[in-house]
């Protein structure tokens, strides 16, 4: 499992093994502007500040450039982290935490997974 941090809030969620930005960011509670979810609009682009992604099915150079995908932007609804991953919202954008109940869960669940107690 690894840790997605949002900036410059420095808000941090799990994200599980083969989830997407985007998917990990609302199962735990937070939401910010984001349009399509399938990688056809570019609403949804974030700056990639540490860690890897990969995506698992194929991005059109029209929605997200060789150039942005060079500067570290990148999908939030098809980047699935490889690594621990610390991203930051378009300029304008903000994150919302829409549901506290699910951000508690997904921090327990996640300090489960990971051998600790709270």
């Amino acid at each position: 499992m690894q840790t997605l941090t949002v900036m410059p809030v420095a808000e941090s969620m799990p994200v599980r093994d083969g989830e997407t930005i985007l998917a990990a960011m609302v199962r735990s509670g937070f939401l910010y502007r984001f349009g399509c979810k399938r990688g056809g609009c570019g609403v949804c682009k974030v700056h990639i500040v540490a860690g890897e992604v990969r995506y698992e099915r194929l991005v059109a150079p029209t929605v997200l450039s060789d150039a942005e995908l060079a500067a570290g932007v990148c999908l939030s609804c098809r980047a699935v982290p490889l690594t621990d991953v610390v991203i930051e919202l378009q300029e304008g954008d903000r994150l919302i935490l829409a549901s506290p109940l699910l951000r508690d869960a997904a921090k327990r669940a996640a300090a489960r997974g990971k051998g600790t107690q709270r």
